[in-house]
């Protein structure tokens, strides 16, 4: 009976050349992980984990093709046992949330993928979920906020692409003065002085993106 420790077989998905290096030269110098595939996007992604299977798959959140939470969402659909972490620069609390949503096992920010990345990598592949501290208090910080609905979320949005109350009523089908209610309700949830205070709260949490 082999008493060999398993090899850790890893998926690594982000469409930046120099961070798949950087990440295989890290698993490269370890004797229980393999780096079995590395990919650019979303699509190829979900390919490479039907070929492979890997234990544990490294997963960016922003590429071209198809998001990296759209592919997490279609290999979990699959393969409902898939051990996924996302890499992000981000640690914004909404972003953290919709991604252990959809499944992720971990949230590590990139610019500590090369103090944290095996330790997070062993972490998830014991079936522990393993947040960046950083990302830990984000969610701490924002946990008991009251949320904005949808509807909110869309008006945010199309404030933050400069749009007025007149022209987001006509894209919403709804009239100003439901514009303006909601836009009081993002100022007060969010705790934005204005508009733009808001849009910056949005794209800083992960509420919206550009």
């Amino acid at each position: 009976m082999s008493t060999e420790p398993h090899v850790i077989q890893i998926l690594a998905v982000d469409d930046h050349p120099l961070l798949r290096e950087g990440i295989a030269a890290l698993i490269a110098a370890e004797a229980d992980m393999q780096l079995v595939a590395a990919c650019s996007g979303g699509r190829e992604a979900i390919q490479q984990f039907r070929a492979f299977r890997p234990d544990v798959t490294l997963m960016d959140l922003q590429m071209p093709d198809m998001t990296g939470l759209d592919a997490m969402i279609a290999i979990r659909g699959e393969f409902p046992d898939a051990r996924i972490i996302v890499l992000s620069g981000y640690a914004g609390d909404a972003q953290v949330v919709r991604a252990l949503k959809a499944g992720a096992s971990g949230y590590l920010l990139k610019n500590l993928v090369h103090k944290e990345l095996l330790d997070t990598i062993r972490s998830v592949y014991a079936g522990r979920r393993t947040l960046s501290a950083e990302v830990s208090i984000e969610l701490a910080t924002h946990a008991t906020d009251d949320p904005l609905s949808p509807a909110e979320i869309d008006v945010l949005r199309l404030i933050a692409s400069g749009h007025g109350n007149k022209q987001i009523a006509d894209k919403l089908g709804i009239t100003e003065d439901t514009v303006k209610g909601r836009v009081r309700n993002i100022l007060s949830k969010l705790g934005a002085n204005d508009r733009t205070h808001a849009t910056t709260i949005g794209l800083k949490r992960g509420i919206i993106q550009l």
